[in-house]
């Protein structure tokens, strides 16, 4: 379980999806996706979703999302994103009374056992007492990071070197190579 921190937007992309029994029917899928704009959230989603979309596609909704942390599980049966509302609780000083206040989630799990189990697992870690005020599933089919290491959309290393002052890899031509 890893969670991230981020400014994230809300996206919804309506295209034509091939079905499995082969026909092609509207659809309208909501994403999310980390960026620090509007624009750079609508780049985000039709960068990520061109490789998966033949035709036409258009962004019906870009919102910000009303949280900033999510939680990503390791395991690939986790499939489904539920958004979490805790609710942080802390003493006033002054009056000495309880107050709460809500902090929303995004949270990848298998199911809403699977989540709350999740959110436990990560807010157990901390010196916070909370409750667990709703979890509910959403519609996202997918989270986008941007930039997140360790991701299969890691850029190549530029290399910068001419050709004729790269290293041999080879250990024999490195003997030879001229210094």
């Amino acid at each position: 379980m890893r969670s991230r921190t981020s400014t994230w937007f809300e996206t919804k992309i309506r295209y034509e999806k091939m079905m499995e029994d082969g026909m092609q029917k509207k659809v309208t899928e909501q994403y999310v996706v980390d960026a620090l704009s509007f624009t750079e959230a609508e780049n985000t989603i039709i960068e990520e979703m061109s490789s998966y979309i033949s035709g036409e596609m258009k962004i019906t909704d870009i919102k910000p999302a009303s949280y900033g942390e999510v939680f990503f599980s390791d395991m690939d049966s986790d499939d489904k994103w539920y958004k979490a509302k805790l609710q942080f609780i802390t003493i006033d000083e002054k009056s000495e009374k309880e107050k709460r206040s809500n902090v929303y989630y995004l949270v990848q799990a298998a199911s809403l056992p699977g989540a709350v189990k999740h959110v436990d697992e990560v807010m157990g870690g901390t010196m916070i007492d909370y409750v667990i005020a709703s979890i509910v599933e959403t519609q996202i089919m997918d989270v986008f990071e941007h930039h997140a290491p360790g991701t299969s959309k890691k850029k190549e290393e530029k290399n910068d070197v001419p050709e004729y002052e790269e290293q041999p890899s080879d250990p024999d031509q490195q003997a030879g190579a001229v210094k």
